[in-house]
């Protein structure tokens, strides 16, 4: 699957783009893009790196909007982190200290609840997603992904949560540590990108960051998502 291409139509299909927006970003050169014969080809390895970043660096303008797109495309899964978030992958006192530990206890907590097919492949494709760019954002938290999502790898999608006893250096862009992580597996890769969206839009319009950061418990947090989800949905 990543060595997919798709045409223009479908590229803005799966980007959640109208067809307009992305000629626009071809003639920017903002997109990787190839030309074969005249016809513009997108690889989809190229292009699911290029949208992820895309999507944690989005104004909030930028972002409000695309989250809007994506969510009429995924009205079936109104609450979708609370489907995905279950308390047995949350972790309220990750003990990682280093950004390599992290990705490896992230992966160890989804291994044991039985979410990985290939805890190994998981956790390499997260390691060379964070190589391309850092995941995460300010205010502390990171959206751990993989670089490619095949189905084989995970047995349903998901979203962990580790919350750091000692916050991480990770890469953020105001230069902070992190201290909260979300792990995302998705088998389906439309449903992944709303999800980024989805959770950049509760750590930007919420009290979730700081409602986590204080919670007692897997069960509170959990709890505090759903809320905060519902809040964002009641938005849109």
């Amino acid at each position: 699957m990543p060595y997919r291409t798709f045409n223009l139509n479908e590229a803005a299909e799966y980007l959640h783009l109208a067809r307009a927006d992305l000629e626009t970003m071809v003639q920017r050169r903002e997109i990787p893009v190839e030309t074969q014969r005249q016809r513009l080809v997108f690889r989809k390895k190229e292009i699911d790196a290029w949208a992820s970043q895309r999507i944690l660096g989005l104004s909030p303008q930028r972002l409000t909007t695309y989250h809007k797109q994506t969510s009429a495309l995924t009205r079936d899964r109104a609450l979708v982190v609370t489907t995905l978030v279950r308390p047995e992958v949350i972790d309220p006192a990750l003990p990682s200290k280093t950004k390599a530990s992290v990705l490896r206890d992230m992966v160890a907590l989804a291994d044991r609840t039985g979410l990985l097919c290939n805890p190994h492949d998981f956790l390499q494709s997260l390691v060379e997603r964070e190589h391309l760019c850092s995941t995460a954002l300010s205010d502390g938290i990171a959206l751990l992904h993989p670089r490619n999502h095949d189905p084989y790898v995970v047995m349903n999608s998901f979203i962990g949560i580790g919350r750091a006893i000692h916050p991480v250096p990770f890469g953020a862009p105001d230069g902070n540590r992190t201290d909260l992580f979300f792990l995302i597996g998705c088998q389906d890769d439309r449903l992944h990108l709303h999800v980024l969206a989805r959770l950049c839009m509760l750590s930007k319009q919420t009290k979730v960051l700081r409602q986590l950061r204080e919670a007692e418990s897997a069960d509170a947090m959990a709890a505090i998502l759903r809320r905060a989800e519902e809040e964002v949905v009641r938005q849109i």
